[in-house]
């Protein structure tokens, strides 16, 4: 099975063909108990979204949260000025409920600071 900038070109050199023969020519087949052949799509998709720089990782390390999304590290203002933060932000800082923060107002900027501690220990 070609992964990466192997699988990538292999692509690009097959051009417009069918995505049975592309999935069959990137080696993405197994062997069916009655020893007929399975086309594996779904881990062919998988590996050419990884192979484009798109990760589906689990488990909300890295930045990636449970669903498989990528975290974006934006937040937008919601309709009635609530700001949402997330639980997949949270969770990566294993935040709890009732945790407090400090809320430090700078020039077009927010700075959330865990009650009794220091600017040095974010940093």
């Amino acid at each position: 099975m070609l992964t990466g900038s192997d699988l990538l070109n292999k692509v690009t050199d097959l051009g417009d063909i069918s995505k049975s023969d592309l999935v069959h020519a990137c080696g993405y087949v197994s062997t069916k108990k009655d020893g007929g052949e399975r086309l594996n799509f779904t881990a062919f998709y998988e590996a050419l979204l990884e192979a484009k720089g798109v990760s589906l990782g689990m488990g909300g390390v890295g930045g990636v949260s449970k669903g498989g999304r990528k975290l974006s590290y934006m937040a937008t203002v919601q309709g009635n000025g609530n700001l949402l933060i997330g639980k997949a932000y949270t969770a990566l800082l294993d935040l709890k409920p009732g945790d407090e923060f400090e809320i430090k107002l700078g020039r077009k900027q927010i700075r959330l600071t865990p009650v009794g501690a220091t600017d040095e220990d974010d940093e």
